[in-house]
């Protein structure tokens, strides 16, 4: 599977029908407020609301789901780690990206994916939001929004698979998170 050839630890097709597109998600965008709340055109309130998330996702066919096991010491914030946590959301995305090729060059031109965290703070950390601005995105190719951007309810989609994933907050310390890991999806049709 090219999910695994590309780098992923771990890939899984889904039927559509079972990824739980839910308001609640980005809602905790917005409570507490995250620090990429309304910085960038792939996150809440730009990104595709939950209702069109579960309005396009249920015309799509089939679908694929990856996971990327990072160590918890570099997902949580800590400074020490940004270099290797940007690294990991930067392949993230190109994992994202490399799917939603191979599926459009097979045939499936609607194929559409969705990421880990912020593309802000993936690849504009120190730059406002280009798209914000009125001009074109610098990473139009690669940027994608979150799973949790456009609602899909992550835990509850590796639950069904049976992967087992953890929370990692603003407040979470490395010890305290058994293993730490990215989800992405690629939804084909």
């Amino acid at each position: 599977m090219l999910a695994l050839r590309s780098g992923a630890n771990a890939a899984y097709p889904v039927d559509p029908r079972d990824v739980i597109v839910d308001d609640r998600v980005p809602f905790k965008c917005q409570v507490p407020k995250c620090f990429g709340y309304g910085t960038c055109a792939n996150c809440p309130p730009h990104a595709p609301s939950a209702e069109q998330t579960r309005r396009v996702v249920a015309q799509y066919e089939a679908a694929v789901v990856f996971r990327l096991d990072v160590p918890p010491a570099v997902i949580v914030r800590d400074r020490e780690t940004i270099d290797e946590r940007v690294a990991a959301y930067e392949k993230s995305h190109e994992l994202v990206c490399a799917l939603e090729s191979a599926a459009f060059y097979d045939g499936h031109y609607l194929s559409v994916g969705f990421g880990s965290g912020s593309c802000k703070s993936t690849y504009c950390h120190d730059k406002e939001c280009a798209v914000l601005a009125g001009q074109k995105c610098r990473h139009n190719l690669k940027a994608r929004p979150s799973m949790e951007a456009v609602g899909i309810d992550c835990f509850a989609l590796a639950d069904h698979i049976g992967w087992e994933i953890y929370p990692i907050g603003s407040s979470a310390t490395a010890e305290e998170v058994p293993a730490g890991a990215l989800m992405g999806i690629v939804f084909v049709g």
